[in-house]
Protein backbone atom coordinates (compact mmCIF):
# COMPACT_ATOMS: atom_id res chain seq x y z
CA UNK A 1 0.00 0.00 0.00
CA UNK A 2 2.95 2.47 0.78
CA UNK A 3 4.44 1.63 -2.25
CA UNK A 4 1.47 2.58 -3.97
CA UNK A 5 0.97 5.58 -2.68
CA UNK A 6 4.71 6.81 -2.98
CA UNK A 7 4.29 6.04 -6.74
CA UNK A 8 1.61 7.99 -6.99
CA UNK A 9 2.98 11.10 -5.19
CA UNK A 10 5.85 10.92 -7.61
CA UNK A 11 3.65 10.58 -10.74
CA UNK A 12 1.39 13.93 -9.24
CA UNK A 13 4.92 15.73 -8.60
CA UNK A 14 5.78 15.03 -11.87
CA UNK A 15 2.52 15.67 -14.05
CA UNK A 16 2.99 19.19 -11.86
CA UNK A 17 6.36 20.10 -12.39
CA UNK A 18 5.38 18.93 -16.71
CA UNK A 19 2.63 21.29 -16.57
CA UNK A 20 4.91 24.27 -14.45
CA UNK A 21 7.49 24.41 -17.24
CA UNK A 22 4.33 24.42 -20.21
CA UNK A 23 2.98 27.22 -18.74
CA UNK A 24 6.67 28.89 -18.10
CA UNK A 25 7.32 27.98 -21.94
CA UNK A 26 4.01 29.66 -23.03
CA UNK A 27 4.92 32.69 -20.33
CA UNK A 28 8.27 33.28 -22.58
CA UNK A 29 6.95 32.77 -26.15
CA UNK A 30 6.22 36.11 -27.39
CA UNK A 31 4.72 34.62 -30.83
CA UNK A 32 2.24 32.96 -28.51
CA UNK A 33 1.24 35.53 -26.58
CA UNK A 34 0.90 37.71 -29.27
CA UNK A 35 -1.31 35.00 -30.90
CA UNK A 36 -3.55 35.09 -27.62
CA UNK A 37 -4.02 38.88 -28.31
CA UNK A 38 -5.25 38.95 -31.33
CA UNK A 39 -8.47 37.01 -30.94
CA UNK A 40 -9.67 40.32 -30.74
CA UNK A 41 -10.47 41.92 -34.27
CA UNK A 42 -7.13 43.90 -35.40
CA UNK A 43 -7.73 48.06 -35.31
CA UNK A 44 -8.22 49.46 -38.54
CA UNK A 45 -5.51 52.18 -37.32
CA UNK A 46 -2.46 52.15 -34.79
CA UNK A 47 -3.48 53.66 -31.31
CA UNK A 48 -2.60 56.85 -30.71
CA UNK A 49 0.26 57.46 -28.29
CA UNK A 50 1.19 60.52 -25.59
CA UNK A 51 3.19 62.61 -28.15
CA UNK A 52 6.37 62.62 -25.43
CA UNK A 53 6.32 59.56 -25.26
CA UNK A 54 5.89 58.55 -29.15
CA UNK A 55 9.11 60.93 -29.82
CA UNK A 56 10.95 59.58 -27.04
CA UNK A 57 10.24 56.19 -28.39
CA UNK A 58 10.91 57.40 -31.99
CA UNK A 59 14.15 58.79 -30.96
CA UNK A 60 15.11 55.54 -29.05
CA UNK A 61 15.83 54.25 -32.35
CA UNK A 62 18.30 56.43 -32.83
CA UNK A 63 22.56 56.05 -31.70
CA UNK A 64 22.98 58.71 -29.26
CA UNK A 65 25.21 60.30 -31.75
CA UNK A 66 22.08 61.00 -34.02
CA UNK A 67 18.94 61.41 -31.66
CA UNK A 68 19.92 64.94 -30.84
CA UNK A 69 19.27 66.29 -34.71
CA UNK A 70 16.92 63.79 -36.18
CA UNK A 71 13.86 64.81 -37.71
CA UNK A 72 11.20 63.65 -35.47
CA UNK A 73 7.74 62.55 -36.89
CA UNK A 74 4.68 61.64 -34.55
CA UNK A 75 1.22 60.27 -35.48
CA UNK A 76 -2.12 62.08 -35.37
CA UNK A 77 -5.47 61.66 -36.29
CA UNK A 78 -5.04 62.26 -39.63
CA UNK A 79 -1.70 60.52 -40.71
CA UNK A 80 2.02 61.40 -39.27
CA UNK A 81 2.90 65.35 -38.59
CA UNK A 82 6.43 66.50 -38.71
CA UNK A 83 7.10 67.72 -34.71
CA UNK A 84 11.23 68.86 -35.04
CA UNK A 85 12.91 69.43 -38.50
CA UNK A 86 16.27 67.69 -38.37
CA UNK A 87 19.90 69.31 -39.01
CA UNK A 88 21.93 65.59 -39.40
CA UNK A 89 19.52 63.84 -42.75
CA UNK A 90 18.24 61.35 -40.06
CA UNK A 91 14.26 61.00 -39.67
CA UNK A 92 12.81 59.24 -36.16
CA UNK A 93 9.78 57.61 -36.77
CA UNK A 94 7.14 54.71 -35.48
CA UNK A 95 6.60 53.10 -38.43
CA UNK A 96 3.36 50.66 -37.88
CA UNK A 97 3.09 47.92 -40.95
CA UNK A 98 0.18 46.37 -39.03
CA UNK A 99 -1.95 48.62 -36.60
CA UNK A 100 -0.92 46.37 -34.02
CA UNK A 101 2.83 46.43 -34.79
CA UNK A 102 5.26 49.10 -33.32
CA UNK A 103 9.06 49.25 -35.28
CA UNK A 104 10.52 53.00 -34.17
CA UNK A 105 13.01 53.57 -36.67
CA UNK A 106 16.05 56.45 -37.69
CA UNK A 107 16.20 56.03 -41.08
CA UNK A 108 19.28 58.44 -42.97
CA UNK A 109 19.08 60.43 -45.93
CA UNK A 110 18.16 57.73 -48.18
CA UNK A 111 15.39 55.82 -46.54
CA UNK A 112 13.87 59.17 -45.50
CA UNK A 113 13.68 60.17 -49.44
CA UNK A 114 12.44 56.64 -50.57
CA UNK A 115 10.94 55.09 -47.15
CA UNK A 116 9.61 57.63 -45.53
CA UNK A 117 6.94 58.62 -48.01
CA UNK A 118 5.35 55.45 -47.98
CA UNK A 119 5.00 55.43 -44.43
CA UNK A 120 3.44 58.90 -44.22
CA UNK A 121 1.02 57.76 -47.42
CA UNK A 122 -0.10 54.56 -45.89
CA UNK A 123 -0.92 56.11 -42.46
CA UNK A 124 -2.71 58.85 -44.40
CA UNK A 125 -4.42 56.32 -46.13
CA UNK A 126 -5.48 54.37 -43.10
CA UNK A 127 -6.77 57.52 -41.22
CA UNK A 128 -8.93 57.90 -44.30
CA UNK A 129 -10.55 54.75 -43.57
CA UNK A 130 -9.12 53.23 -46.49
CA UNK A 131 -9.10 48.84 -46.44
CA UNK A 132 -5.25 47.03 -45.90
CA UNK A 133 -6.46 45.87 -49.80
CA UNK A 134 -6.49 49.25 -51.23
CA UNK A 135 -3.59 50.40 -49.28
CA UNK A 136 -1.30 47.34 -50.55
CA UNK A 137 -2.73 48.05 -54.39
CA UNK A 138 -1.79 51.75 -54.29
CA UNK A 139 1.55 50.52 -53.06
CA UNK A 140 2.10 48.50 -55.18
CA UNK A 141 1.07 51.14 -58.09
CA UNK A 142 2.65 53.94 -56.60
CA UNK A 143 6.06 51.62 -57.05
CA UNK A 144 5.28 50.91 -60.55
CA UNK A 145 4.67 54.14 -61.24
CA UNK A 146 7.57 55.68 -60.39
CA UNK A 147 5.59 57.37 -57.20
CA UNK A 148 7.61 55.54 -54.57
CA UNK A 149 11.16 54.80 -55.47
CA UNK A 150 13.45 51.90 -53.91
CA UNK A 151 16.64 53.04 -52.22
CA UNK A 152 19.46 53.90 -55.07
CA UNK A 153 22.17 53.17 -52.82
CA UNK A 154 23.57 51.52 -49.56
CA UNK A 155 22.34 53.27 -46.34
CA UNK A 156 20.98 52.29 -43.11
CA UNK A 157 17.80 52.44 -40.99
CA UNK A 158 18.52 51.83 -37.33
CA UNK A 159 16.52 49.94 -34.92
CA UNK A 160 17.81 50.24 -31.67
CA UNK A 161 14.71 50.58 -29.83
CA UNK A 162 14.29 47.80 -27.13
CA UNK A 163 10.10 48.13 -27.51
CA UNK A 164 10.14 46.69 -31.34
CA UNK A 165 6.78 44.61 -31.84
CA UNK A 166 7.32 43.33 -34.96
CA UNK A 167 5.25 41.64 -37.74
CA UNK A 168 5.76 37.66 -37.88
CA UNK A 169 2.98 37.00 -40.30
CA UNK A 170 1.29 40.07 -41.79
CA UNK A 171 -1.62 37.30 -43.40
CA UNK A 172 -2.48 36.02 -40.12
CA UNK A 173 -1.96 39.36 -38.23
CA UNK A 174 0.85 37.56 -35.63
CA UNK A 175 3.20 40.35 -34.18
CA UNK A 176 6.17 39.49 -31.80
CA UNK A 177 8.88 41.50 -30.00
CA UNK A 178 12.41 41.86 -31.76
CA UNK A 179 15.68 42.80 -30.40
CA UNK A 180 17.79 45.61 -31.34
CA UNK A 181 19.05 45.25 -34.75
CA UNK A 182 20.06 47.30 -38.13
CA UNK A 183 18.76 47.55 -41.40
CA UNK A 184 20.56 48.15 -44.67
CA UNK A 185 18.55 48.65 -47.90
CA UNK A 186 19.05 46.01 -50.29
CA UNK A 187 16.28 46.58 -52.76
CA UNK A 188 15.45 43.08 -54.55
CA UNK A 189 17.84 41.26 -52.14
CA UNK A 190 16.85 37.83 -51.35
CA UNK A 191 18.13 35.25 -48.09
CA UNK A 192 19.57 33.08 -51.36
CA UNK A 193 21.95 35.90 -51.92
CA UNK A 194 23.12 36.49 -48.48
CA UNK A 195 23.32 32.31 -48.06
CA UNK A 196 20.90 33.31 -45.12
CA UNK A 197 18.18 30.71 -44.73
CA UNK A 198 16.13 33.62 -43.27
CA UNK A 199 16.41 32.69 -39.61
CA UNK A 200 15.33 35.81 -38.01
CA UNK A 201 17.45 34.31 -35.09
CA UNK A 202 20.71 33.97 -37.37
CA UNK A 203 23.24 36.75 -37.93
CA UNK A 204 21.82 38.13 -40.45
CA UNK A 205 18.56 38.01 -43.20
CA UNK A 206 16.33 39.74 -45.67
CA UNK A 207 12.86 41.29 -44.57
CA UNK A 208 10.61 41.29 -47.66
CA UNK A 209 13.25 39.71 -50.09
CA UNK A 210 12.63 40.26 -53.68
CA UNK A 211 10.61 43.61 -53.66
CA UNK A 212 11.89 47.01 -53.61
CA UNK A 213 11.72 47.97 -50.34
CA UNK A 214 13.67 45.24 -49.28
CA UNK A 215 16.01 45.36 -46.32
CA UNK A 216 19.57 43.79 -44.64
CA UNK A 217 18.81 42.80 -41.11
CA UNK A 218 21.46 42.44 -38.74
CA UNK A 219 20.27 41.92 -34.88
CA UNK A 220 22.82 43.90 -32.05
CA UNK A 221 23.50 43.33 -27.95
CA UNK A 222 21.07 45.57 -26.55
CA UNK A 223 24.43 46.20 -24.75
CA UNK A 224 25.66 47.97 -27.58
CA UNK A 225 24.47 51.23 -27.80
CA UNK A 226 23.07 53.23 -25.10
CA UNK A 227 19.73 54.24 -26.66
CA UNK A 228 17.20 57.45 -25.43
CA UNK A 229 15.36 56.80 -22.29
CA UNK A 230 12.05 55.81 -22.77
CA UNK A 231 8.85 55.45 -20.21
CA UNK A 232 8.47 51.80 -19.94
CA UNK A 233 4.49 51.81 -19.97
CA UNK A 234 3.48 50.48 -22.99
CA UNK A 235 0.64 52.37 -24.60
CA UNK A 236 0.20 50.08 -27.53
CA UNK A 237 -0.42 46.00 -27.62
CA UNK A 238 1.29 46.48 -31.66
CA UNK A 239 5.72 46.36 -35.76
CA UNK A 240 7.62 41.39 -36.71
CA UNK A 241 10.24 39.03 -36.98
CA UNK A 242 9.19 38.58 -40.86
CA UNK A 243 9.41 41.57 -40.84
CA UNK A 244 7.47 41.85 -44.31
CA UNK A 245 7.32 45.63 -45.65
CA UNK A 246 4.11 45.04 -47.57
CA UNK A 247 2.83 48.55 -46.33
Amino acid sequence: MKTTTLRSTRRGKAVLLCCMGLVAQLAMNPIVTAQTALREPMPQIPPLMDREREIALALSACPPSLADKASVYVLDKAGYVKVREGKNGFTAIVQHALPISQDPQCMDAEGTRTFLPRYLKVAEMRAQGKSPEEIKGFVADAFAKGIFQPPTRVGIDYMLSTENITVVDPEKGIVAPFPPHVMFYGPYVTNADLGSDGNPHGLAFVAGEGTPHALIIVPVAATAHATVPVPTTAHSHDGGVKCTSSQ
